[in-house]
């Protein structure tokens, strides 16, 4: 079976995995979405502010 050192190797392992793993969850479900909704709405933005002020000049 394993030894203690192997066991904690092991258990290291299996924590970076999960954390990896969660970490992954939650960047492509929240972040990602966010970063690219936020600088398409600041796009939007700045054409809007573009076009009017054309329409005033």
């Amino acid at each position: 079976m394993f030894e203690f050192d192997q066991y904690l190797g092991f258990l290291a392992f299996l924590t970076i995995l999960t954390i990896g793993f969660w970490l992954m969850i939650f960047l492509l479900t929240f972040v990602v979405p966010y970063w690219l909704f936020g600088n398409i709405r600041e796009l939007l933005k700045e054409k809007r502010a573009k076009k009017k002020a054309a329409r005033n000049a």
